[in-house]
């Protein structure tokens, strides 16, 4: 028997799996995003703040900062600042002093500050959603994605290098569960995954922690939506809070995909990106011109032999009165369990478990 929790951390929701292969049942909850309710803890703490921990999803958290730093004194430690941004001087040019960890830590005894800890996993608001489930907070794998940009070397755009990050993972493997990390094995660049995978371990009560970014989790797990079995030539779009991410399939292989902000995106700029990516037209470095992430292709696949573009994400209903032929997905019944979903079917690719009927 093997009990395993997935966790995908957006930008507007935490989404939590529980499931258990030998019963076959599975428990779910969406909840406020960590950094949504981080930020709200921030705006309401009062006077000058110290802001200690690791680096989790910026945002709403790094508006709220940049504010309070305008009225008040804002300290942060050098991890938590790279939640911000990964260059520290861009950070102090909003007015927000930047300090070592350990002196950071030494200011939070000082009443003049109010404190905050930033982290993506809150041990205990987790424990209370997982009991919520009414099962023990025990596992024998955890498994947590987030979107995660890398820390790029000096000159290098942290667009391109998330992009690469991924080609390079793919050419030696093109199917998304390859970019499944033990947390023994996650990449030093990936900053923020690395810190969930110290967060998690020793906090939570389980064997193994795996972390993985949540663009290639959410393909994965669309790819096993109804709609998508049996087909062998099938497009997954992901339309999150924070990011779109479409990618072309030949069975489980990963032909191409393409990444861009969703505040960015079109309805016609999208239609344009998945004729594109099919038709081997797209290119990397005209979508990172234009604002996007990034585009890699392996191979085209002719958009004419797609079988099924399934929509996933928060925000698909942008692709509601398209043009093309495009079917909302429901991995295991549920949208918002399509990150997680995606987690689970890389955890059970990694060990060589049987296959899970996704109904």
């Amino acid at each position: 028997m093997s009990r395993f929790l997935m966790v995908d951390i957006g930008a507007g929701t935490m989404d939590v799996l529980w499931y258990d292969t030998q019963s076959d049942l599975h428990y779910k909850a969406v909840v406020k995003s960590p950094v949504k309710y981080m930020a709200e803890k921030a705006a309401q703490l009062p006077g000058d703040l110290v802001i200690t921990g690791s680096e989790m999803g910026g945002g709403p958290i790094t508006q709220i900062l940049k504010q309070r730093a305008k009225e008040a004194k804002v300290v942060m430690s050098v991890s938590a600042a790279a939640t911000l941004h990964h260059h520290q001087e861009t950070v102090r040019s909003w007015g927000i002093k930047i300090v070592d960890d350990e002196k950071a830590e030494a200011l939070c005894g000082n009443k003049k500050y109010s404190t905050l800890v930033l982290n993506d996993l809150d041990p205990e608001r987790l424990r209370q959603i997982v009991e919520g489930f009414g099962v023990p907070f025990s596992f024998d794998a955890v498994v947590i994605c987030a979107q995660d940009h890398g820390v790029p070397p000096a000159g290098v755009s942290h667009l391109d290098f998330r992009h690469n990050m991924f080609k390079d993972r793919l050419k030696e493997n093109p199917q998304p569960h390859v970019l499944l990390y033990r947390s023994d094995e996650v990449p030093v660049v990936m900053n923020r995954l690395r810190s969930i995978a110290i967060s998690a371990d020793g906090a939570l009560a389980t064997e193994e922690i795996y972390v993985m970014d949540s663009g290639m989790a959410a393909i994965l797990g669309g790819s096993m939506d109804l709609l998508a079995r049996e087909r062998d030539r099938i497009v997954i779009l992901d339309v999150a809070t924070s990011h779109t991410v479409g990618a072309a399939m030949i069975g489980d292989e990963i032909a191409g995909f393409f990444e861009y902000h969703t505040q960015d995106i079109t309805l016609k700029r999208l239609e344009d990106l998945i004729l594109d990516l099919c038709d081997g037209k797209l290119a990397h470095h005209c979508v990172l011109e234009e604002g996007g992430h990034g585009a890699y292709l392996r191979k085209a696949i002719d958009y004419k032999t797609v079988e099924v573009t399934i929509a996933t994400g928060p925000k698909r209903r942008l692709v509601e009165p398209s043009k093309l032929q495009i079917s909302f997905g429901a991995p295991w019944g549920d949208n918002m369990m399509t990150g997680t979903v995606g987690l689970l079917e890389a955890l059970r690719r990694r060990k060589g478990l049987e296959p899970i009927d996704y109904l």
